[in-house]
């Protein structure tokens, strides 16, 4: 499987057994139930939808509550499709655990990260902002825009105060120090984006797991 979906724990630190110590990422991965198979047959193409986290079963509409009854799973909060492994086959109903990344050593981690409100230029974009002192009236204004002649008006894309947070970020290449089925529990060197138990999705990280593959093999 490709990846499963998780939720952010927190942060804490671990020790190795030559007492080095290293900052790591709790995520609860799993368990995911396969709520739906996508066949070549049918939809063109081989895939998994996963589901994640229990819901009320009377927050949801009468077609998904069906669809979930028809799976033979809970109602479950989060769904995200990730693509099968070459030659992995999954029943419907069968539910994936932290154990699916079992010598994976490096994964991509995507979230929302922490949302701001509204946020001026200085804290949004980190400009200077104009004289603290000389009669300055301009301490944390955003400056000037655009000439009145040329170009005449505002360009696309010009950083400027607005909302900040809340949009979706990957943490790439992120080492796996421990897997612990017991507690579903995937610890991850670093940060991941967004707040505690914040919803996560992990993947396996296709540029340094190939890089690992390749150099286990000698290099070849």
């Amino acid at each position: 499987m490709e990846g499963l979906i998780g939720k952010k724990v927190g942060m804490t630190q671990v020790y190795d057994s030559e007492g080095n110590r290293t900052c790591v990422t709790v995520i609860e991965c799993g368990p995911c139930p396969v709520v739906q198979l996508k066949t070549l047959e049918k939809d063109g193409y081989e895939a998994a939808q996963l589901g994640f986290g229990p819901q009320k079963p009377q927050r949801l509409a009468k077609a998904q509550r069906v669809r979930f009854e028809k799976a033979g799973v809970g109602a479950v909060k989060v769904l995200k499709e990730f693509a099968l492994d070459e030659g992995e086959k999954l029943e419907v109903g069968q539910a994936l655990t932290v154990s699916n990344f079992e010598g994976v050593k490096y994964v991509d981690v995507s979230g929302m990260t922490k949302g701001k409100g509204f946020a001026g230029v200085i804290k949004k974009w980190g400009f200077a902002g104009g004289n603290m002192t000389h009669g300055g009236h301009s301490k944390r204004r955003t400056g000037g825009l655009a000439a009145r002649d040329l170009p005449g008006w505002i360009e696309k894309g010009k950083k400027m105060p607005g909302d900040m947070g809340d949009v979706s970020r990957k943490a790439m290449n992120l080492e796996v120090v421990a897997i612990r089925p017991e507690d579903n529990a995937l610890l991850v060197k670093g940060s991941v984006p967004g707040a505690r138990n914040g919803i996560v999705i992990i993947r396996k990280s296709l540029k340094n797991n190939a890089l690992a593959y390749k150099a286990a093999q000698g290099g070849k």
